[in-house]
């Protein structure tokens, strides 16, 4: 008996990333049984966006060792404080007040998250994001927040944008990481991660490609 499916998707996928690019399983919107089965298979990263979706599987699968939970989806100042309880990582902080809540609310909980600092680098309207010049002006008191460790950046490219426009993207963001000394790069979806690794994303975020289309 070979491999499940899901088990095959994520093998071939990992066979076809880089070195430097660690896969993180979208699974928003895909049952706690299709985790388990990616899980047994050998991942460990996984993201979700939806807090109560999240917390409902995080639930099912607490008897399962070493998983690692990513929060992707935008992230309401309301829903801090549970999402730092939950999460591992934050891919979605978009501001800098959203940054110093975060800050605080981890100070008060003990905790000290990696956190991607969410950038936009092409007008698109349906997504958040610092701006390239902001970011760097505000990079000073960004940096002087405690109990964060700010790890990365994470972009997402505007629908509509043919391969080498998302490579040029990807190559921004990358450059911008590398001017503020940051190592990691949230970049790259199920559509476009082969552009996103190539441009040396660290993380690229694939869902439908690893676990077929949602039921």
């Amino acid at each position: 008996m070979g491999p499940s499916p899901a088990a095959a998707r994520l093998q071939a996928l990992n066979e076809q990333l880089p070195a430097h690019t660690r896969l993180l399983a979208v699974s928003k919107g895909h049952p706690a049984s299709s985790i388990r089965a990616l899980a047994q298979a050998g991942q460990r990263s996984f993201g979700e966006s939806r807090l109560q979706e999240a917390m409902a599987k995080q639930q099912e699968l607490a008897d399962l060792d070493g998983l690692d939970w990513h929060f992707i989806g935008r992230l309401q100042a309301n829903k801090v404080r549970p999402v730092l309880k939950q999460f591992s990582a934050i891919h979605s902080v978009d501001s800098l007040a959203l940054a110093e809540r975060v800050s605080r609310i981890a100070g008060e909980e003990g905790l000290r998250p990696a956190v991607f600092l969410q950038v936009k680098l092409r007008p698109d309207p349906n997504k958040g994001g610092l701006s390239a010049d902001a970011l760097e002006q505000e990079w000073p008191r960004l940096q002087q927040l405690p109990n964060l460790r700010i790890v990365g950046l994470m972009t997402m490219a505007p629908l509509g944008l043919e391969a080498p426009q998302r490579q040029v993207l990807f190559a921004e963001c990358s450059a911008l990481a590398q001017r503020l000394g940051l190592e990691e790069l949230s970049m790259g979806m199920s559509g476009d991660w082969p552009e996103a690794a190539a441009a040396g994303s660290t993380w690229v975020r694939v869902g439908s490609a690893l676990f077929g289309p949602k039921p």
